[in-house]
């Protein structure tokens, strides 16, 4: 955010290592050595967001490993580049660097990608890395590392060996409270903070502080910490001015798309779009769901974005309530498709009103009235 936007509403910036000492108390460290001390009147917000975890391997320490941060900001192609991971940064960095010029390869402990999401996405994702030229191994991990003559030696626990000039590890996140000052109010550095659907710490007495973003550890996606801080910002200023929480169901204090309309986007050739649940979620959450498929390359506006399309689209159906409960979409362009799902399911619009919502044609966002047509029957 620039400095003048901050001025035009009175936001006061002080940049700096901030860390907590004690209650409504911060302290920052500038980059001039200074100390300023600050005291909160009504609310202190942590959005330090998180870091890669980095799993223990015999040699990790040697081969200095990538993470997020160095794969999104390196300016030189490593010849070869090693993946370890199956998730949504393994296979966006996978894609990336390949496209680049890196022969990539991608180690996977699971017998899949993607596995949180509608099992086509992955298996959709995984031939798409393929067929661009990368080497996708399933059900292996790194068992050491070392670092010899310049490049990066690598042991399978499968027995084989592998050699990189870089290894990228996207194993998981960890939360960047290490040094925040917590132990001071009575919590563990290094632990997510939990909030509630305020996003106040449930952990800390008088309810003066929240915590925002990955932080928090429930849905760690940018957008998605943009959101909480617009809910967040809304619930501090009410409470300031002595006003009533709106804690209903979709209300102004109440962050209910966290759990019922998360939206994500892997990019990749091909895309996945997905929000709401997935078929195996509603399941083991005890909705009683109907699972809707359709053929994306059978849609007319589909053959825009790529000749001999391949993707698959998913509806899930509650039919206690008549609604949409999630949608994925795995193909070429669908993340452009995303939004009008996000709109169905926080909006709950029933099936029935679903069906007047006219796509254009011949766009891909006719795969809508295709959707609904096969729920039809």
């Amino acid at each position: 955010m620039c400095r003048s936007r901050l001025d035009s509403v009175s936001v006061d910036l002080v940049r700096g290592h901030g860390r907590l000492e004690g209650p409504r108390k911060v302290s920052v460290q500038t980059p001039e050595g200074d100390t300023v001390r600050l005291t909160a009147r009504h609310a202190v917000a942590v959005t330090t967001g998180s870091r890669a975890a980095l799993p223990s391997v015999p040699g990790l320490d040697t081969v200095r490993p990538w993470t997020s941060r160095e794969a999104t900001s390196a300016d030189k192609v490593p010849g070869r580049l090693a993946v370890v991971g199956g998730g949504v940064v393994a296979v966006e960095m996978a894609t990336a660097w390949q496209a680049l010029g890196s022969q990539v390869t991608l180690l996977v402990r699971e017998d899949g990608l993607l596995e949180r999401m509608e099992p086509f996405a992955g298996e959709l994702v995984t031939e798409g890395l393929r067929d661009a030229g990368v080497d996708v191994r399933f059900a292996t991990s790194v068992a050491s590392l070392a670092r010899e003559d310049g490049e990066v030696r690598i042991s399978l626990t499968d027995g084989s060996r592998l050699a990189a000039d870089e290894i990228l590890f996207a194993t998981g996140r960890a939360p960047a409270t290490r040094d925040l000052g917590l132990e001071s109010i009575g919590l563990t550095p290094g632990d997510w903070l939990k909030v509630d659907d305020t996003f106040r710490v449930t952990d800390v007495a008088d309810g003066w502080l929240y915590a925002v973003g990955d932080v928090n550890h429930g849905a760690l996606l940018t957008h998605q910490g943009k959101y909480q801080a617009r809910i967040a910002g809304a619930v501090i200023g009410a409470r300031a001015e002595g006003e009533a929480v709106d804690d209903t169901e979709w209300g102004a204090h109440i962050a209910t798309a966290d759990k019922a309309a998360v939206p994500q986007v892997v990019f990749t050739h091909p895309e996945v779009a997905s929000v709401g649940l997935t078929s195996h979620e509603a399941e083991a959450s005890g909705h009683h769901i109907k699972v809707v498929d359709y053929d994306l390359a059978r849609v007319a506006g589909a053959h825009q974005y790529a000749d001999g399309y391949r993707g698959r689209a998913r509806m899930l159906v509650d039919l206690d309530r008549n609604t949409v409960a999630g949608v994925t979409f795995a193909g070429p362009g669908v993340a452009e498709l995303l939004h009008s799902a996000t709109i169905a399911i926080a909006g709950e619009v029933p099936i029935d009103r679903l069906w007047h919502a006219v796509p254009a044609f011949p766009t891909i966002s006719e795969i809508w009235l295709r959707l609904l047509e096969t729920h039809r029957g």
